[in-house]
């Protein structure tokens, strides 16, 4: 009798499947992006680690979902949905908006009684403490919506000038700005796991000194590095970025060999 096909998760994307992974490292997006942004980060990884891209509602291949615009609801659900993919060691990556989904998760597990990640990366996110004084952006009226996000630039302008594409897109941005923008930190104690913040020296949303403060969080190890960019140096600067991340993942993947 055949067996029938693995039901494809809406909610995970492994770019290269590691059957016998020591860790697995989930990957959150920034506002705006997919599972995508990751697609090729394994090739650069330390033998022995898989990557998880988390794909959440209304983008790429969920476009037609309804997104998220509350981070407590999001992250309630990424424990559920995530469960079965955390019985081996993980790690927890996220960059911006991203960056603050991994640490609320990690905290959700830590108030559950799960095992807790390895390690905890954030970047191009300001601390959660740090009070934050721009005006928010996600309930503008469109006109000054477009001119918000071409300031931010992380939307590309031939999405920008394509209208039928914003049509589409537009409330995925809105939701994504809406978790960062209405979120409200609850002090808890700082998380007993290695913690690395990484931030862009250009980056005109997220000074360094705002990346710098994660230090509060830590309750194991903390490192702090800068990249030479602005707020996308996950993307510019990808390679040196996944040299830092090795560092932090090596200890947890030594003597690996694959199967066969």
């Amino acid at each position: 009798m055949q067996r029938p096909a693995a039901v494809r998760d809406p909610w995970v994307v492994f770019p290269r499947r590691l059957p016998d992974a020591r860790l697995r490292l989930f990957c959150f997006p920034y506002a705006g992006g997919g599972a995508s942004i990751y697609a090729r980060w394994p090739e650069l990884l330390p033998p022995g680690v898989e990557l998880a891209a988390v794909q959440l509602p209304g983008r790429e291949s969920r476009l037609a979902e309804k997104p998220y615009a509350d981070l407590a609801a999001l992250v309630e659900k990424l424990a559920a949905v995530l469960s079965p993919y955390m019985e081996v060691p993980f790690a927890l990556f996220g960059h911006s908006n991203g960056g603050l989904m991994a640490f609320e998760l990690a905290r959700l597990l830590r108030r559950q009684g799960r095992r807790l990640p390895v390690h905890l990366f954030v970047s191009g996110r300001p601390a959660p403490q740090v009070k934050i004084t721009d005006p928010p952006i996600h309930a503008l009226p469109h006109d000054e919506f477009m001119a918000a996000l071409r300031r931010f630039g992380g939307t590309p302008d031939e999405v920008l000038e394509h209208a039928e594409m914003m049509a589409l897109v537009e409330p995925l941005l809105r939701a994504d700005f809406a978790l960062g923008e209405t979120y409200r930190y609850t002090p808890e104690p700082p998380l007993p796991v290695p913690l690395s913040a990484y931030g862009g020296v250009t980056d005109g949303e997220v000074p360094l000194w705002q990346v710098e403060a994660w230090k509060e969080q830590a309750g194991g190890a903390f490192s702090f590095v800068s990249f030479p960019g602005g707020h996308f140096f996950l993307n510019d600067d990808r390679a040196r970025l996944l040299q830092e991340l090795g560092r932090g993942l090596r200890p947890h993947v030594e003597g690996y060999a694959p199967r066969g």
